[in-house]
């Protein structure tokens, strides 16, 4: 469990490379975090309870405080859009194994 800020991805953002290679789509519930592996499913909390599901397929944000940046419609699912930035909590659902080299 993790505890920060989260924000969203600008518009502008749209149709560039992710971290993954992946193009950002804001129409997927996908997510930026420093450290959990691409694939990683994770549960974004607001304190009001609000919650949503995305998946990991980049890397950042790199601002002080903050702990993920997700797409337009996650965003809009926890009602993220008129605020920018709200304070959450991160719930690790599963993560992918490495495998053996």
């Amino acid at each position: 469990m993790q505890r920060g800020r989260a924000t969203y991805y600008a518009d502008k953002f749209t149709g560039r490379a992710t971290a993954s290679g992946e193009r950002y789509n804001p129409r997927a519930l996908t997510a930026a975090h420093r450290t959990l592996p691409f694939g990683a499913l994770v549960d974004v909390v607001r304190r009001d309870g609000r919650r949503v599901r995305v998946r990991i397929n980049d890397r950042g944000p790199f601002k002080r405080g903050r702990v993920i940046d997700l797409s337009r419609r996650a965003a809009e699912r926890i009602g993220l859009i008129k605020e920018g930035v709200a304070d959450v909590t991160l719930e690790l659902i599963w993560k992918p194994t490495r495998r053996p080299r």
